[in-house]
């Protein structure tokens, strides 16, 4: 071999580079490397060691390379193939994934803003009927201030209960989301616990956004109603934030009130589905999973759950507001957990 070439050779593979650019293929690599390593070794002694280093080292990284390549191609196809079959495709990088989840009678569970072990169903034997009368100044304060909401209410919805409770529901939804923040602060602050008032107040919370969402199966608002939710909304959780803040008890008080004003609508609600004047519909699916009404279920059955839900919240709002006019934190008595 020509002394000159070996010499470039054995620095090219002492670099870790390929031989490919001085053959003109793999196989004359295979076939020629015994004699290039003979002749390297006959002619120089001492760098034999190196050479086979550099040679080994080369092959397990073209090796190592071929494995990742298909390492990689393996993964693509995959990946294409859920894609192909409609499928998320997810990294497995974060080991995040949806579990399959099914129903009690074996049917994929439909719905991601809610688990089956999040379902319940309403105690519709609560007391409707239940009424905190205005003693104190602050009660007196709460009352008035609800039924002069109230005015405003009537006259713009009259009897359109649908539009109403989506109404209703975008306001309701929003005292348990400010009340369960301020606890949540309020706990980080001070290092101290809630009392499990944080999760009540959030799951009344959660509750209430159910309620719009099973509503707006059911009504389609107009342009200028989803123009007034939006102002509602913002105006009421700014008002409702300064006035936790100002006076919980006033605060809670409040909520109490306005959802007794909840259960006498959805009370006007049924009345107008028992005489006919609204049509009492199939229920909507999500309502039948999330109060696991049965299959058959109609407007007026989602309507009772609906109020009794409403029931629940007053007592818990009228609960903690006794609870500050004892002159005690929340956190000294029990929360209602799972108290819908």
């Amino acid at each position: 071999m020509n002394p000159l070439l070996a010499r470039s050779v054995m620095k090219r593979v002492i670099a870790g580079g390929s031989c490919r650019r001085h053959f003109s293929s793999s196989s004359a690599v295979v076939i020629r490397a015994p004699k290039l390593f003979g002749a390297l070794i006959g002619e120089h002694p001492r760098g034999s060691r190196m050479a086979l280093i550099g040679w080994r080292r080369m092959m397990s990284t073209e090796a190592e390379h071929s494995s990742t390549s298909a390492v990689v191609e393996k993964e693509d196809k995959s990946n294409v193939a859920v894609a192909e079959k409609g499928g998320l495709v997810v990294s497995s990088y974060w080991g995040i994934s949806k579990p399959k989840i099914t129903r009690e009678d074996g049917t994929e569970w439909p719905w991601n803003c809610f688990m089956p072990w999040e379902t319940y169903r309403a105690d519709v034997s609560i007391d409707l009927n239940k009424h905190h009368v205005p003693k104190t100044l602050i009660d007196k304060v709460a009352y008035r201030t609800v039924k002069l909401l109230r005015i405003p209410t009537d006259l713009f919805f009259r009897r359109r209960y649908g539009c109403r409770a989506m109404m209703l529901e975008t306001v309701a939804a929003v005292p348990g989301m400010v009340g369960g923040m301020l606890l949540h602060l309020r706990s980080l602050r001070k290092f101290q616990q809630s009392g499990g008032w944080i999760k009540a107040l959030l799951e009344e919370a959660e509750n209430e956004r159910m309620h719009l969402m099973t509503m707006a199966e059911l009504v389609q608002p107009r342009w200028y109603e989803r123009l007034l939710v939006l102002t509602v909304q913002g105006v009421f959780f700014n008002a409702f934030f300064v006035l936790y803040l100002m006076s919980p008890k006033l605060a809670h008080r409040v909520v109490g009130y306005l959802e007794e004003e909840a259960i006498h609508s959805y009370t006007e609600y049924l009345k107008d589905i028992d005489s006919g004047a609204i049509e009492n519909v199939p229920a909507p699916a999500i309502a039948i999973d999330y109060w696991r009404l049965p299959k058959d279920a109609k407007l007026k059955d989602v309507i009772t759950v609906i109020r009794a839900d409403e029931a629940h919240h007053r007592d818990v709002n009228h609960f903690a507001s006794d609870i500050h006019f004892q002159g005690k934190e929340l956190r000294e008595a029990p929360a209602p957990l799972g108290y819908h």
